[in-house]
């Protein structure tokens, strides 16, 4: 038995997984699984708390930026969310996606 896909938009920039295409502006089509979408969801919300965290860290001076462990975390978790895309999405975005710095 194949498992269902599903068509789905993601906003990297915004950090929003769509169901509708013209909802928002996104970047990446992906089919997916219906157990991949909470994946987005959860990454998306992981990193949003993480830069609430940087924000307030920010206004302390005497943490330097490239210390922060916070930013180390928001940059797994965006490779995280470029992997997962680049697992569902078609051949072109993949292609672009294996040119990105941080993609091994």
């Amino acid at each position: 038995m194949s498992e269902q896909k599903y068509t789905m938009y993601v906003s990297v920039t915004n950090q929003q997984v769509l169901i509708d295409p013209h909802a928002s502006p996104w970047e990446y089509k992906v089919e997916v699984s219906k157990e991949a979408y909470p994946v987005f969801e959860r990454l998306f919300a992981q990193m949003d708390r993480l830069e609430f965290r940087n924000f307030l860290r920010s206004h302390l001076p005497y943490i330097p930026y490239h210390y922060d462990r916070d930013n180390h975390d928001i940059d797994r978790r965006m490779m995280k969310v470029y992997a997962l895309i680049h697992e569902y999405t078609d051949d072109e975005s993949k292609r672009f996606i294996e040119k990105l710095p941080f993609f091994r």
